[in-house]
């Protein structure tokens, strides 16, 4: 019998946490997740802690309940797990991904460093040094992408500039030594795949084309080309094990090139919920447990966001109008307490020959 209450601990309580529980409640499995608010998505079909995810004593609790344990984003400090997994008494094998892999994604720059070292296809990036940022201008020219090292996403987080002027209206964003500069990539289109990889197999769901609307990802669909092969590139450049989102760029003669990846279920996989297979939520979980992966095989689908928009009253008025249009579209509500313009509520599928 097992010495844990919970199978499976999620740190963080947000809609990616929710449809892994759901899958993993599938299995029979019990889970916990660890958020800061309250009535959060997962904790409206689970138990729940209510714990600051940047606190070490309020993330070993959860290594202290549950048997395995990953991660809902990406933004919990790696020093902050390790120092939970020491004061839980646990083996850090127990945190999927790993920490040292969870490490080198959240520094922007670091993920670039082992993406060249690897020799996978990225954009160039260099640290803009406050006291002598024309370095990282003579070293990556105009126009240039500058992002914030730790925690943007959605577009947070991150400005182009055209020239050195405007360059310099960002300084009070660059000015602390947190900011980079990356090459610009004038790309055909941005495709995304999500990589599974671990001791036991490892593999990509489909390669998706996805349509983005204010930097917030809009809609997902089939791509018609493969880029497996540099996703998982990019995922054994970092030493991954787990599921993970790879971001590409596809240029205008047909190569690619990885912009971001994320360590656990991502956006442009939902599709995956109805597409006949194992979903990417069924997957993490699976790998998180150290059980074998699924080959991931269904039809094709469309995913599209469903956003946050000003004066929204109820969403079920809007679920329905949906299904009634399109009879086939399977709608999934995140359960989120509060609607904010431009807030991933929920989201759309439709599968087959009307995706």
């Amino acid at each position: 019998m097992s010495d844990f209450a919970y199978d499976l601990g999620f740190l963080g309580g947000g809609q990616l946490a929710r449809m892994s529980i759901q899958a993993a409640q599938a299995m029979g499995l019990r889970c916990l997740s660890l958020d800061s608010g309250t009535d959060t998505p997962a904790g409206q079909i689970a138990a729940s802690l209510n714990g600051a995810l940047h606190d070490p004593e309020a993330v070993a609790l959860i290594l202290k309940s549950c048997r395995h344990v990953t991660l809902e984003n990406e933004f919990i400090p790696a020093d902050v797990i390790r120092q939970a997994v020491e004061r839980a008494g646990r083996d850090e094998s127990v945190v999927v991904p790993g920490i040292d892999t969870l490490a080198t994604i959240q520094d922007k720059l670091t993920q670039r460093q082992a993406y060249a070292r690897a020799g996978v296809a990225s954009p160039q990036a260099v640290a803009i040094d406050p006291a002598d940022p024309s370095a990282a201008q003579a070293a990556i020219g105009f126009p240039m992408v500058l992002k914030a090292r730790f925690g943007g996403y959605d577009g947070k987080g991150t400005r182009t500039a055209r020239t050195a002027e405007e360059f310099e209206t960002y300084r009070a964003l660059w000015a602390d030594g947190t900011w980079l500069a990356e090459a610009f990539v004038p790309f055909r289109r941005e495709l995304a795949v999500m990589v599974y990889r671990s001791d036991q197999g490892c593999g990509c769901f489909p390669t998706m084309e996805t349509v983005q609307a204010n930097h917030v990802c809009d809609l997902v669909y089939p791509s018609g080309v493969d880029a497996s092969e540099i996703a998982m590139a990019a995922v054994e450049a970092v030493g991954g094990f787990g599921l993970f989102g790879v971001e590409l760029f596809e240029h205008q003669d047909g190569s690619f090139s990885v912009n971001e990846i994320a360590p656990r279920p991502h956006n442009t996989g939902h599709y995956t919920l109805d597409w006949g297979g194992i979903s990417q939520f069924a997957q993490h979980v699976r790998l998180s447990l150290g059980l074998p992966p699924e080959l991931p095989v269904g039809q094709a689908c469309t995913m599209a966001n469903l956003m946050g928009q000003p004066g929204a009253g109820d969403f079920r008025l809007g679920l329905r109008a949906a299904v009634e249009a399109m009879p086939s579209a399977r709608v999934h509500w995140y359960g989120k307490a509060e609607s904010r313009p431009g807030r991933k509520m929920g989201h759309l599928n439709v599968a087959g020959p009307e995706g």
